[in-house]
């Protein structure tokens, strides 16, 4: 008998190619690898997308993305992970949502496909391939889910109503769209 099954490999491919994905993404942001703006530029780009203040927005959406995607990766703090990637997808939906839903058009379908993975990774665990198993599930108790859900949903409901509300007040001020 072996000490895993295909649930197991699948929630590590699972984990392996959702966290590598968000933690390449926090690494743009944060470090700007891979193209990305570093701090710096994310930044501006934050505050242009109502995000304020931009650092430090970015600077939060860069330790969501690279510290969830790679903790989800790892397998590790697991309900913790995925909510903080999961809020971090949920921001990046909202800037997105104005151009409707497939990512073609510029809409929140990739964003949300990975929020929603890495919540549904959350709430299913990492499997017994992963160091939550090895370190017997101290950060991943049953407790934390929704603890850790109900925290990432009411903080980010509060920072993506926020800059809706900006993006609302500079889009009265214009006549132009805010976003193309």
């Amino acid at each position: 008998m072996t000490c895993f099954d295909r649930r197991d490999l699948g929630l590590l491919l699972l984990r392996l190619g959702t966290g590598g994905v968000l933690a390449a993404h926090g690494a743009q942001k944060l470090l700007g690898w891979f193209g990305g703006g570093g701090l710096e530029g994310t930044g501006q780009a934050m505050e242009a997308m109502g995000y304020a203040p931009g650092r430090a927005s970015a600077t939060a959406a860069g330790l969501a993305e690279a510290g969830g995607g790679a903790l989800l990766a790892l397998g590790l703090a697991t309900p913790a992970a995925g909510a903080a990637a999961a809020g971090a997808m949920a921001g990046a939906a909202a800037v997105h949502a104005p151009n409707g839903f497939f990512a073609q058009s510029g809409g929140y379908e990739y964003a949300a496909s990975l929020g929603l993975t890495a919540a549904g990774l959350a709430i299913t665990g990492p499997g017994r391939l992963s160091l939550d198993h090895a370190l017997g599930h101290a950060a991943n108790r049953n407790w934390m889910v929704p603890a850790a859900l109900a925290a990432t949903g009411a903080a980010t409901a509060v920072i993506v109503g926020a800059r809706n509300k900006r993006v609302r007040k500079a889009a009265e001020g214009r006549q132009e769209p805010l976003f193309d």
